[in-house]
């Protein structure tokens, strides 16, 4: 046994003109959240306790896009989703379309441990929620100005934001035109948009866990499920390893990304970042993401196809990283 590994992350995709303040505000949340993981791996909670502990801290920062400062749909408002996964014995939880929980992750986890089902979504995932005392806020709380701003700037581009950045040559001309801007669906950035947020676990035991949480795409469509709910695709954890996804959903949902890292572990043989490496090349198509995983030996690793991820790990042993580029 390798002793307890953790990883986070704040999503894929960052604009390189991000603003070194912004940089710097979500390193210190990403080690904020690690150190808190740290801390209650080293007071020996499992590894599902874990995750959601780290979760839930991201979730009530408004930096990324998950819980308070998710992103806003078409309408205006907030539906969040969040996944949960204990490995050992493969019980999830799920919950798509919240619009007053605080906590989407905590809720996800009251499905697996308190409902028959494995995934409750909008007015039945409401109902649960208030059946089981969770703690509900109105949809404003959620709702940031920088968020407002970045639906504002999406809806004038008729565009969905989505959580990762390319870089593109532009035609453009006249006075002031930019040789190359960075697009995102149709939009060029000149902000920082926020991002999905994610938490992985192996603890002393060898227990792996996953969790993810997010607000979804800027101006999606009303009734939009992405990848961080859905089961093997944004999160997975089995014996082996613990996943958790990030970027592009509707990309990430196809290739059924978080299960196939497990997959490829299982049946090719392969060590943890080189079963996630593959995983990133093969199963994207033309899609970007990243992702976080640790195995039950007590590795950590972590992959993208983007610009960056806003990620930190730490193990046991003593060895810590938080980082933004590659």
């Amino acid at each position: 046994m390798g002793g307890w590994s953790i990883a986070v992350h704040g999503g894929a995709g960052v604009d390189p003109n991000l603003p070194v303040q912004r940089q710097e505000e979500a390193k210190q949340l990403l080690t904020r959240c690690l150190n808190l993981g740290i801390s209650a791996l080293r007071c020996s909670l499992p590894a599902i306790d874990v995750v959601e502990i780290v979760v839930r801290e991201l979730e009530t920062d408004p930096l990324f896009n998950s819980g308070r400062g998710a992103a806003l749909t078409e309408k205006g408002t907030v539906e969040m989703e969040a996944s949960i996964m204990d490995g050992p014995k493969r019980r999830c939880g799920a919950v798509s379309g919240l619009t007053t929980v605080k906590n989407p992750i905590s809720l996800a986890r009251l499905v697996m441990d308190k409902s028959p089902h494995s995934y409750l979504a909008f007015s039945g995932a409401e109902e649960f929620a208030k059946q089981q005392g969770v703690e509900l806020v109105d949809n404003d709380y959620f709702i940031t100005e920088d968020n407002l701003g970045m639906l504002k700037l999406a809806k004038e581009a008729n565009a969905i934001m989505f959580d990762y950045r390319i870089p593109i040559g532009l035609e453009t001309c006249g006075a002031g035109a930019m040789e190359s801007a960075l697009q995102m669906n149709g939009l060029p950035i000149s902000i920082y948009a926020p991002e999905t947020v994610g938490c992985v676990v192996v603890d002393s035991q060898g227990s792996c866990a996953a969790a993810t949480s997010t607000g979804g795409l800027m101006n999606k469509m009303s009734g939009r499920i992405g990848d961080s709910p859905l089961i093997g695709s944004g999160t997975y954890a089995c014996d082996i390893c613990a996943v958790s996804c990030t970027g592009e959903g509707e990309a990430i949902i196809r290739g059924t990304l978080a299960r196939d890292v497990a997959a490829v572990m299982e049946y090719k043989g392969l060590p943890l970042q080189e079963a996630v490496d593959f995983v990133i090349k093969h199963r994207l198509d033309d899609g970007k993401a990243g992702m976080i995983a640790v195995s039950n030996k007590g590795e950590v690793a972590y992959g993208f196809n983007c610009v960056g991820m806003f990620r930190g790990c730490a193990t046991e042993d003593g060895f810590m990283e938080v980082g933004i580029w590659e």
